[in-house]
């Protein structure tokens, strides 16, 4: 009787693979792990990014050392802070780019997403689903001016690629107006939005009708509103981020956002506002457009509005703009945006930032984070340029990229992560939950002058 060889190798690698699936589950259960477990954990996290997910990460890693023997691989958080797989803490101020605005694994966002998973996980796509609608409703209440009819995502790129596609169904206009040190995303639309020549040259042509304007200068963008009439290439919508998250925290100049709206309304265009960073809190209000006092035609959210526990994400829109998606509801449309658990997640997570009225607290410890970093820097302005920020949303910009990596790692080591940004890499930005307390900012601030006076100009 012959054997068929390769059905045995199959059979054979299929109970390999399950016993390492049993061994991984095994350790997700587990609320602790010891030291053995723990270095089985790392070593099988390097080799499987350098073999199988992206060997850069590696070398992008501040945590990774050549060959690997050492790396800080996350296993826990709460609150502010999140543990390695050797039980070091560390105080979060990178906040996973700006999602837990209410705290890591906050206990409220966590039972609303168990408890709906109890019951169900994912909707069927034919009947109407509860969540989607009351979530609609509460953002409607929440956002800036008429702000009325809300689509979901699972992401901010996602959340800017609905904008774009509502914004040239309104009007039929294919024309936008970016901005320099802008980042919308990675995907082909809201790459096209993105200003660094590094992530869009790769990718070229993307979609067509886009300009790129210096961010902050009205005048700039009043020609270029001029220009593009004059050649009958009418603006459709400007998008901006009303202060600039990964281009190193660029606050607008006063009134510049207002001057926006106002041509936008002459010409016609609307204003998509991109408060994937900014949004649900981070700069002392609910959303920067209510710090600008600038209602947009359509706003895009993402990061926090999950709460740190689900990938969620919306734009919200005026019915006028919204409306050409009436006819037909299935023009864009996504399978998993809006889903049970991502709505229960954003419900609880709206209902934390207003019950602790966490928005307020951003204002109020983001002013006295703010103030100490300045003191702490004095006598170091032949290496850090500027310190600046809106709430909890702060940058530190130095003179030369060398130094803010310094200065990261350096603090990294002694429990604080923080992290330059994709657009300014001279800056490292401090976005910690909005739960963060005074003691833990105290602890960021003699860390960063610590670091700040060990390392070389």
């Amino acid at each position: 009787m012959s054997i068929d060889l390769s059905s045995e190798l199959k059979k054979e690698q299929d109970k390999n693979v399950s016993d390492y699936i049993n061994k991984v589950l095994s350790l997700i259960e587990k609320e602790e792990i010891n030291e053995e477990e723990a270095g089985w954990i790392t070593k099988e996290t390097v080799d499987g990014f350098r073999e199988h997910v992206n060997p850069g990460f590696l070398s992008y890693r501040k945590t990774v050392t050549k060959d690997g023997q050492f790396a800080a691989v996350e296993w826990s958080d709460n609150g502010s802070c999140f543990k390695d797989v050797n039980g070091k803490e560390y105080i979060d101020c990178l906040g996973g780019f700006g999602i837990y605005n209410v705290g890591h694994r906050n206990p409220k966002v966590v039972k609303a997403v168990t408890d709906q998973l109890k019951r169900q996980a994912l909707h069927s796509q034919d009947l109407l689903d509860p969540l989607r609608a009351m979530l609609a409703k509460i953002l409607a209440d929440i956002t800036p001016g008429d702000l009325k009819y809300a689509f979901f995502t699972n992401s901010g790129t996602e959340s800017v690629e609905a904008a774009l596609k509502l914004a040239k169904m309104y009007s039929e206009r294919t024309t936008f107006i970016s901005t320099t040190r802008a980042f919308h995303g990675k995907s082909l639309g809201s790459l096209s939005g993105t200003a660094k020549g590094m992530f869009r040259k790769p990718f070229l042509p993307l979609i067509p009708g886009f300009r790129h304007v210096p961010f902050g200068d009205i005048d700039m963008m009043r020609k270029t509103f001029e220009v593009c009439s004059s050649v009958g290439e009418d603006v459709a919508a400007v998008i901006l981020e009303p202060i600039q998250g990964e281009g190193g925290i660029i606050l607008p100049p006063e009134n510049y956002l207002k001057e926006v709206r106002e041509l936008c309304d002459q010409f016609g265009a609307l204003l998509i506002f991109d408060e994937v960073q900014t949004g649900m809190g981070r700069t002392g209000k609910m959303f920067a457009a209510d710090l600008y006092e600038v209602v947009p035609d359509i706003i895009c959210l993402a990061k926090a509005f999950g709460g740190g526990v689900m990938p969620a994400g919306a734009i919200v829109a005026k019915e006028e703009v919204f409306k050409s998606w009436f006819e037909n509801p299935f023009m864009h449309t996504t399978t998993f945006g809006g889903n049970p658990l991502a709505c229960a997640a954003a419900i609880a997570t709206i209902g934390v930032l207003i019950e602790e009225k966490l928005p307020e607290r951003a204002a109020e410890v983001g002013e006295y984070f703010l103030e100490e970093l300045k003191k702490a820097a004095k006598g170091h302005e032949d290496k850090v340029l500027e310190i600046r920020g809106k709430g909890l949303m702060i940058g530190i910009e130095f003179h030369k990229d060398e130094t803010g990596y310094d200065v990261s790692k350096g603090m990294f080591d002694l429990g604080v992560l923080v992290a330059g940004t994709l657009i300014n890499s001279k800056t490292i930005r401090i976005e910690p939950s909005l739960t963060i307390r005074y003691e833990e900012v105290d602890k960021v601030v003699s860390t960063f002058k610590q670091v700040l006076s060990q390392v070389s100009v």
